[in-house]
């Protein structure tokens, strides 16, 4: 039996990238998967995925949006009847020194990368406490652990939501509901694939396992966390980088 067979699962960010990799595991582990993205592509990889035989679709949804985001779950909920897995993997960057960076792009990146977790959990959480059972996890990053010049903002917002996890997963494990995150490293991206060949190397020379990591191993990563088996995993933020910052 697949892990994830008959579950629904809904995953924020989906259209590319690691949460188009998300999308693939789970749909081959047997769920059922609702792509949110505000991108229009996301119907691109939902049709991709589901040509495979993955059962998915695609709702268009800004994760900041109180509305758009309770809308999507009404129509989830209404068609399938539960929620049992939620990946708050949509996030975003606006690079600069802090000397340089505007308000505008602080705001912009802790309106995606951390409200959108309030806005998702308070949508998602009354249907799993029902149903007593769910899976939350989160994207975090290397980054909130060891920095990255020009990342004030997103390393913050990444760092803010190790502690988000480790204060849901205090309110809401007597419903049997897990709380985790996932901080990937250096993984394969059109942002990657845009940098110098040289850089990407160097960045290559800090992982033990010489390699780029890809959408799919951090897809395997949140399969561990979103399944049955990690019940007792609850308040973890699971380091997936190669071993380039051992934890």
């Amino acid at each position: 039996m697949k892990r994830l067979e008959g579950q629904v699962a809904v995953i924020t960010g989906g259209a590319r990238g690691i949460g188009e990799g998300i999308c693939k595991v789970f749909c081959d582990e047997g769920a059922t998967v609702a792509l949110w993205d505000v991108m229009d592509s996301g119907q691109k990889t939902a049709d991709r995925i589901a040509e495979n035989g993955g059962k998915i679709f695609f709702q268009k949804v800004d994760v900041t949006d109180q509305e758009s985001v309770d809308a999507a779950v009404g129509k989830i909920i209404e068609d399938h009847g539960k929620i049992e897995i939620l990946i708050n993997n949509a996030g975003i960057i606006r690079d600069r020194s802090i000397l340089n960076m505007s308000r505008q792009e602080w705001d912009q990146v802790m309106h995606v990368n951390i409200d959108s977790l309030f806005i998702t959990a308070k949508a998602v959480l009354p249907h799993m406490k029902a149903a007593n059972y769910g899976r939350i996890i989160s994207a975090s990053s290397i980054n909130a652990y060891h920095g990255a010049f020009g990342q004030t903002n997103y390393s913050a917002s990444k760092a803010a939501i190790v502690g988000f996890t480790h204060s849901l997963c205090r309110e809401v494990g007597k419903y049997n509901i897990t709380v985790n995150a996932v901080a990937p490293g250096f993984v394969k991206s059109e942002m990657s694939d845009s940098m110098p060949p040289e850089v990407v190397d160097a960045g290559i020379a800090m992982i033990p396992v010489k390699r780029i990591g890809t959408p799919e191993d951090m897809g395997h990563a949140y399969l561990f966390l979103a399944s049955r088996e990690a019940g007792f995993i609850s308040g973890h933020t699971l380091h997936a980088n190669g071993g380039a910052m051992p934890m």
